[in-house]
């Protein structure tokens, strides 16, 4: 699996494994720092310069993680994917949160037992109800520095 940096071709694959519009995966990949994981079947070193312009397949993107640090938190604004993909990338911030000293908050929905998983197997601890979005209540995860 490799885990790079999200470019805006990539909003139309994005936008299938989140289930949301174009437009929005596209502002988030401005927006926020993205990156993806891919089917790992690819030669990291090959000429990217074709899916840089013709965007990406949603089958060869195993999962993708957006995030952004504010004051002494890193927040991991959304996370999806495959299990394997999902452990992977949120090890993202976790190593930039490390070398800042700083900490990561990530909040997860019931229905999100992948990403409950790779919190916990990362050490996050569960504190307490986050925020309701849309009326679904979440969890709030957090891992100290």
């Amino acid at each position: 699996m490799n885990v790079r940096d999200a470019l805006e071709a990539d909003a139309d694959a994005l936008a299938s494994i989140a289930d949301s519009p174009t437009d929005v995966m596209r502002n988030l990949v401005h927006d926020r720092t993205v990156r993806v994981a891919e089917d790992g079947t690819h030669d990291p070193n090959a000429d990217v310069s074709d899916s840089q312009f013709d965007g990406s397949d949603p089958e060869d993107l195993l999962g993708f993680i957006s995030f952004d640090a504010r004051e002494d938190t890193v927040h991991v604004t959304q996370l999806d994917g495959t299990s394997e993909a999902c452990k992977q990338l949120l090890g993202e911030p976790v190593r930039f949160a490390k070398r800042e000293s700083m900490a990561v908050e990530l909040l997860v929905s019931p229905d999100s037992e992948v990403i409950e998983d790779a919190a916990e197997e990362l050490g996050f601890e569960r504190r307490g109800r986050g925020p309701r979005f849309d009326g679904a209540p979440t969890t709030r995860f957090r891992l100290e520095p």
